[in-house]
């Protein structure tokens, strides 16, 4: 499998088990014990890996988000509680999920698979995804589920600053590419119906060519695997994919 094929196959699978723990029922009870909503927790505990910085730094990182949503979920959250300490929580509020989810998989391809995910985040130059470094302060796991799910996580921040990258070279506005992307996505990001821009075929190009950069940047990365590194990731990828339609709680 080369890096090419590997990037276009993970990509969606990634895409959600990435995210799949945010919103989860039991990590909106968890967001309770601290005094916060399941969003301004999402908020805290992604943003919270940058430290406790400025809203513009989150805003930067975030990308595809109105900046009246940054203030929601980050300026006004920090009110609440203290983001560095939300993000190690959330962490663990992830590890909770991949605990309730990942029990029927191999250990030995999920520790590879982590392993792998650590390689090519290694590699990264510092400072081009902020929220791949970000993840990257805390402790790999030695626990094989924890260090898939964690891979899932850092590959998903990866595309995601690539994907941030590719957009801004060619010329497509963050507004313009959260709206091509997904309407939904857009409102739930917080723009307004009277912001949406009118989708032009010279946009939508733009956001074509905006994906195969994007697709292209991600297989540079992958290059540090070897061809069975490659096919691991793809497999188990595909896996823990399949375990969120039929979860299977770790034995302990």
């Amino acid at each position: 499998m080369t890096p090419e094929q590997l990037s276009n196959t993970i990509a969606q699978e990634i895409q959600t088990l990435g995210m799949s723990f945010y919103f989860d029922p039991l990590t909106g009870e968890r967001a309770k014990t601290h005094g916060l909503n399941v969003f301004e927790y999402y908020g805290l505990g992604r943003g919270g890996v940058l430290g406790d910085v400025d809203a513009a730094v989150v805003f930067e990182a975030f990308t595809f988000f109105d900046q009246r949503t940054i203030d929601f979920l980050w300026s006004a959250a920090k009110e609440k509680a203290d983001p560095v300490a939300i993000a190690a929580d959330y962490l663990l509020a992830a590890y909770a999920f991949a605990d309730r989810t990942f029990g029927a998989l191999d250990a030995d391809a999920l520790a590879r698979f982590g392993a792998s995910v650590r390689r090519v985040v290694d590699a990264l130059t510092p400072g081009r995804c902020p929220l791949v470094d970000g993840y990257k302060r805390y402790d790999a796991p030695s626990d094989p589920v924890h260090a898939a799910y964690l891979g899932t996580i850092l590959l998903r921040e990866l595309r995601g600053g690539v994907h941030i990258e590719a957009v801004k070279e060619v010329g497509l506005l963050a507004h313009e590419a959260a709206f091509l992307q997904d309407a939904s996505v857009y409102k739930l990001h917080g723009y307004r119906d009277e912001d949406a821009p009118v989708a032009t075929p010279e946009l939508e190009a733009k956001k074509r060519e905006a994906e195969e950069r994007t697709t292209h940047k991600e297989a540079q990365c992958f290059a540090v695997l070897n061809e069975e590194e490659r096919a691991n990731l793809a497999e188990v990828a595909a896996s823990m994919f399949a375990a969120l339609a039929s979860p299977v709680a770790v034995s302990k």
